[in-house]
């Protein structure tokens, strides 16, 4: 009896073809004998691409993962609770100066208010000599700064130099066109001295 035909209840619709093949005489019973029913019927190269495609997807998972703890890592001094303290104290630090200022406003106005002149540096007596000497050299630095300002200003550039240049050299090659134009007639008519009589 075929084996495919044991259980009639059991038989799936790929047994059923097979037992077809069979009868019909396309395939014989020893050819399909010699099917291995073992589960491992594929070829060998296919399992190793399967395996190796089971393997990259490891890989991806364990580079994703990598990436996810490098974006957390640098985005720590952000996220972390302790830089977010120290931020959150040099907030209120910020905020309780702003307020300080806004209780004082009416003081701090009136000294904006008040005129700079006829107000004296606090400095040490014996530091005096020297911020006389630093101020003298302060003007001279400013003096010295806007004589070559000037100077650098004064100075034409290189661009307008070679334009001024180029045009000079197309004014000059008309003038000399326009006198060897003059010679040859002046040369013609001294030739000719009955065209010159008439």
């Amino acid at each position: 009896m075929d084996t495919w035909e044991l259980n009639p209840h059991s038989v799936t619709p790929a047994a059923k073809v097979l037992a077809r093949c069979v009868a019909s005489g396309t395939m014989s019973q020893k050819e399909l004998d010699d099917v291995p029913r073992e589960p491992e019927i594929f070829s060998s190269l296919l399992l190793q691409t399967e395996h190796m495609n089971k393997i990259k997807q490891e890989i991806d998972q364990v580079k994703l993962d990598l990436d996810l703890l490098i974006l957390e890592k640098n985005s720590a001094d952000v996220t972390h609770s302790y830089h977010l303290c120290q931020r959150f104290a040099s907030l209120q630090r910020f905020t309780s100066h702003l307020q300080e200022v806004l209780r004082e406003q009416t003081s701090l106005r009136q000294r904006l208010m008040k005129p700079l002149c006829q107000q004296n540096l606090p400095i040490q007596a014996n530091l005096h000599r020297y911020v006389v000497t630093l101020m003298a050299m302060v003007v001279e630095f400013i003096e010295t700064l806007e004589m070559k300002i000037k100077m650098v200003n004064s100075i034409p550039t290189t661009d307008e130099s070679v334009n001024n240049l180029s045009n000079g050299m197309t004014q000059l090659l008309a003038q000399v066109t326009e006198v060897e134009s003059l010679t040859k007639q002046v040369l013609q008519q001294s030739r000719n001295p009955k065209a010159m009589s008439s």
